[in-house]
């Protein structure tokens, strides 16, 4: 995929949001190179349920592809030196360490914007760079936490309940893509490079905007989760997730009728389409009770017959034989940088039919390092020299 051929961006990222949307960049033709501390960014050594495979981290799997690694040790003149001839030709330098890390380190904004005035120079925090909270630590559970998002996630008979996935910091990364990618736009035909900005705090508001806007706006909300099973505090029964017989069923938006029809609930015959929200908790117990007397698989033509939104949950262990995702090839399996295969999460997407491809698998660390400082002038003595001192890393 060469959407993005000839784009050239830094990315000094780490954890989640920023390593993913560099990714999505790369994905598209991007050549990203990934600045690392000589000791590896945090999402090479550390990973999601401890699991690594051989050397790989799994948080490095799911971020690392089609970019090129260099190790540099920032504390050292000579890896500063490296980084600013760096980016005399970069498009973007992305970053997300805590605000006023890179101006410490001598690489903040308005120095390298000297260097190269064309600069995209992009940046990704917890709570934005600067207000009250602008130390914070900006961690995906701590901002479900803070935004609402946990209140109104769950059962009304529950607590406040995280979900299962680190959903803020990865719409995030959306975000921080969409922005880099308008900030490019805006250059080609500008020749102006900016500051951009995206923060998880206000990424999590922005996953909330339907409910969100819908409560500042007035709407009705006398509980902060939806009663009777309902999923939501702003649905309509039976909106919600129900067991059956042997399992549980997603039943989506659909007129009290319909659902009568499809299910064989007489009751609903008498039901109007505003009964959907006027009378949602009976139609949420009754459907819900329905529901438990056969197993899904009975279930499943019923619903389709009458045209009914639904879905059977399906774990983990379901979504590799699912025929849609196998069609548009939402996994896959190559050889990893140690040898061993790695199955990764593909990018989300199709261009003209096509979706782009995995050209380079996660690195390992400093796999590139000379190869890109060559690139950018250096020597063969010059650079290692510089592995010599310690100011750079090479694999």
């Amino acid at each position: 995929m060469n959407l993005l051929a000839g784009v050239k961006i830094l990315s000094f990222n780490h954890f989640l949001a920023g390593p993913l949307a560099a990714q999505t960049m790369a994905d598209l033709g991007a050549d990203v190179i990934a600045i690392e501390p000589v000791e590896g960014a945090f999402q090479r050594n550390w990973a999601v349920a401890d699991h690594f495979v051989e050397g790989d981290s799994v948080n490095h799997i799911a971020t690392g592809r089609n970019k090129r690694s260099i190790a540099v040790n920032l504390k050292d003149p000579g890896g500063v030196t490296a980084v600013r001839k760096l980016v005399e030709s970069a498009d973007v330098v992305m970053e997300n360490f805590r605000p006023g890390t890179m101006e410490k380190l001598g690489l903040g904004y308005e120095t390298l914007k000297a260097i190269n005035p064309g600069l995209i120079y992009a940046v990704a925090t917890g709570f934005g760079t600067d207000g009250p909270y602008r130390d914070r630590p900006g961690q995906d559970l701590l901002l479900q936490a803070m935004s609402g998002l946990a209140a109104r996630t769950g059962r009304s008979d529950g607590p406040p309940t995280a979900i299962g996935a680190v959903i803020i910091d990865q719409h995030a990364a959306s975000l921080y893509c969409t922005a880099i990618l308008a900030a490019l736009f805006a250059k080609a035909k500008t020749g102006q490079g900016r500051l951009v900005e995206v923060n998880l705090y206000q990424a999590a508001i922005d996953l909330q905007v339907e409910p969100l806007t819908a409560w500042l706006n007035g709407a009705s909300s006398p509980a902060s989760r939806g009663p009777a099973g309902i999923a939501s505090w702003f649905s309509p029964g039976p909106y919600g997730i129900h067991a059956t017989a042997d399992g549980h069923l997603a039943v989506s938006m659909a007129t009290p009728k319909a659902l009568g029809a499809a299910l064989g609930i007489t009751a609903f015959e008498s039901f109007t389409d505003g009964d959907s929200f006027a009378r949602r908790e009976q139609i949420t117990l009754t459907v819900a009770e329905k529901l438990k007397e056969k197993p899904t698989a009975e279930w499943l033509p019923l619903l389709e017959a009458d045209k009914i939104w639904h879905a059977p949950v399906q774990d983990y262990q379901d979504l590799r034989a699912d025929p849609q995702l196998v069609h548009m090839g939402a996994f896959k399996t190559v050889e990893g940088a140690y040898g061993a295969p790695v199955t990764m999460v593909m990018h989300p997407a199709r261009y003209d039919g096509q979706s782009p491809d995995v050209r380079l698998a996660p690195q390992r660390l400093g796999a590139q390092t000379r190869e890109v400082l060559s690139e950018a002038g250096y020597s063969q003595s010059e650079i290692e020299a510089l592995v010599a001192t310690g100011a750079v890393g090479a694999n």
